[in-house]
């Protein structure tokens, strides 16, 4: 840990002897678990008949944005576990950019014969396409960190 990080985690300094109060830094392991199980609930990644509601798949996406959101705030920017929330977030971010395009993309999205639901698809291809690269690396991150945390346990 840089000293500068340690003088923004200090909250308080306490005396007759001496005392230092400070927040500790969140493990990125802790993180990378909680964004695995916030995400593994959710049909708009995995579920083919989910592609038939848009609004619902468009509400989840932003859920998931926000959700992205806030773990990035305990991370620095240099972990590889921020580098793929960020990309993450820029996928949802051209998701909805693709889907608020054009009013037809939600309300005919689910219709096969209609060209909303080309542009529907094909978003929601590229999103589970990204998401997936980033959580199987997200997924590393968790099992190296397991093992290395094992490792010196022993």
């Amino acid at each position: 840990m840089k000293f500068k990080e340690i003088i923004n985690r200090l909250t308080g300094i306490s005396s007759p002897i001496f005392g230092v109060s400070w927040n500790p830094p969140k493990l990125e392991i802790n993180i990378a678990k909680r964004v695995i199980t916030q995400l593994e609930d959710r049909r708009v990644l995995y579920n083919p008949t989910e592609m038939k509601l848009p609004q619902h798949c468009v509400q989840s996406v932003i859920e998931i944005r926000r959700i992205l959101s806030q773990e990035l705030n305990g991370l620095t920017n240099e972990s590889s576990l921020s580098n793929s929330l960020r990309a993450m977030r820029s996928a949802c971010r051209k998701f909805l950019n693709t889907i608020d395009a054009d009013e037809k993309i939600i309300k005919y999205g689910a219709h096969d014969k209609h060209y909303a639901s080309w542009y529907f698809n094909g978003a929601i291809g590229e999103l589970r396409g990204v998401f997936g690269i980033h959580l199987s690396q997200i997924w590393h991150v968790v099992c190296t960190k397991k093992y290395e945390i094992n490792k010196r346990c022993i």
